[in-house]
């Protein structure tokens, strides 16, 4: 698991990229089986989805980066020295 993370935070555009193109995949492939759509409309649904998921994704990513980062407003607040 520690070596996909340290591949994945290495390889950030390339990671998101995949997923990206994986989701249009599977968009594409669902609609299919599911629905009588033109192809057009397909590939807009598949184009729509792959987007919310990498929205998802990206979100998480940065909470994820901002809670593994030293933060500097805390080891401000962390270093004052009390007045008492």
């Amino acid at each position: 698991m520690d070596s996909l993370k340290s591949w994945v935070s290495e390889h950030k555009l390339t990671s998101i990229s995949a997923l990206w193109a994986s989701a249009i995949g599977a968009s594409l492939a669902y609609t299919r089986s599911r629905t009588p759509l033109k192809t057009s409309l397909r590939l807009i649904h598949a184009r729509m989805h792959a987007q919310a998921l990498t929205l998802a994704v990206l979100s998480t990513a940065a909470v994820v980066h901002y809670y593994e980062t030293d933060h500097p407003a805390d080891q401000v607040q962390n270093s004052k020295i009390p007045l008492n």
